[in-house]
């Protein structure tokens, strides 16, 4: 059960959402998608809104005849012009008529991620992204999650367990535990004493954070500043 959730999903921001299990992670996501009805308090959406969602992981039969071409277009149905365009942008064009149970972990991943981008989202709502990736390939989808986040101007909601990689690579981190517990700049979320609690000061010595570029701005709390994509407000 959630308690008092209050978040704003900008354009072109990335937001992590982070919490032990059981935290409320996935029941928050589903209010967003608008698979779940809250109990209470309402969810406004910015008219037209298109989200495009990443699951964490996708379980097929061995037997079904599935190639990755044919699994994208059963999400884009009306051609192979906007899937070939979206195979290139995430180097998977090699891949389209492999099956997609023979595909390693950031293959699935990356033909996961081009599903979603076909919808041509203005939000990208991704679910453990990295599930099932090495780190190398970790860095490289995270650069690559950025990449999109600038070239389509889409708003990116995140769900990982995964502390140093994903709190490096965000603008604002929201810590959750059944309610909000803090919420921020990777940085001073990292050193709030409640993710300290959650996580503890091993954990925070050892983030990697920088510096990161973007074309939007923020306020004097580190709030970015423009009008808003979705509110979950409960």
């Amino acid at each position: 059960m959630l308690e008092s959730v209050d978040l704003q999903l900008q354009p072109s921001e990335i937001v992590t959402l982070i919490g032990p299990n059981g935290a409320g992670k996935t029941t928050l996501v589903r209010v967003i998608l608008g698979l779940l009805k809250p109990d209470a308090g309402r969810v406004r959406r910015k008219s037209g809104v298109i989200i495009g969602y990443m699951p964490q992981r996708l379980q097929l039969p061995e037997n079904l005849p599935l190639t990755v071409a044919r699994f994208l277009r059963l999400a884009h149905p009306s051609g192979s012009g906007g899937i070939d365009a979206v195979a290139v942008e995430l180097g998977i064009l090699h891949l389209l008529d492999n099956p997609m149970q023979l595909l390693s972990g950031g293959e699935q991943q990356r033909v996961l991620l081009a599903r979603a981008l076909l919808r041509v989202p203005d939000l990208l709502v991704l679910d453990e992204p990295v599930q099932g990736v090495d780190v190398t390939g970790q860095v490289e989808l995270y650069r690559l999650i950025g990449e999109i986040r600038d070239r389509y101007r889409c708003g990116v909601l995140m769900v990982s367990h995964d502390l140093h990689l994903v709190m490096a690579t965000t603008d604002r981190v929201l810590c959750l535990n059944r309610h909000v517990c803090c919420i921020g700049h990777p940085e001073s979320v990292s050193k709030h004493p409640a993710y300290l609690e959650l996580f503890g000061t091993r954990v925070s010595d050892g983030l990697a954070l920088y510096q990161h570029h973007h074309d939007h701005a923020h306020d004097i709390h580190g709030d970015v500043v423009e009008r808003g994509e979705v509110d979950a407000d409960g």
